[in-house]
């Protein structure tokens, strides 16, 4: 009978990715984003511990959604008080905070509680090309669902 492998603390090895967002689809990049930032891509993957990789998601302006989402799909936040909710559509978040939206769209793929916490602490996303992390040598992460723009 095998035993079932799981991942010790100190066999996690933790490499980084650059994702670039430019044409992609919201929905189908988070996903594959969370895929990565929570291990599974990794045969050592391991559900109650944080076996995933960093991850640097360049180029956030640049993100696509479908149908009439820029308009319809609205975010929420409450500052506690009453009277204190505000809303604001996809449009206007992408013009004021656009990494905001990835960052949104990819923490509600995550695990809810201190885990999921953890794991998207890894992910960076910044808007435009450059990004601040050169010294960890990040290798380009080709996506499975490029999207034709």
């Amino acid at each position: 009978m095998r035993k079932t492998y799981s991942a010790k603390p100190k066999e996690i090895q933790r490499q980084w990715h650059v994702v670039d967002a430019e044409g992609q689809v919201l929905g189908r990049l988070a996903s594959q984003v969370a895929t990565l930032l929570r291990g599974k891509h990794k045969p050592t993957f391991t559900p109650h511990l944080d076996t995933g990789d960093f991850v640097i998601v360049i180029n956030a302006e640049k993100i696509r959604v479908t149908g009439e989402k820029e308009q319809d799909k609205l975010y929420r936040r409450h500052s506690g008080y009453p009277g204190g909710l505000k809303t604001e559509n996809l449009a206007r978040v992408a013009a004021r905070r656009p990494e905001r939206i990835i960052e949104r769209a990819v923490r509600g793929m995550l695990p809810k509680g201190k885990l999921g916490r953890a794991q998207l602490g890894k992910l960076k996303v910044v808007c435009g090309a450059e990004h601040p992390h050169q010294a960890q040598q990040p290798e380009p992460y080709p996506l499975k669902y490029s999207s034709t723009a």
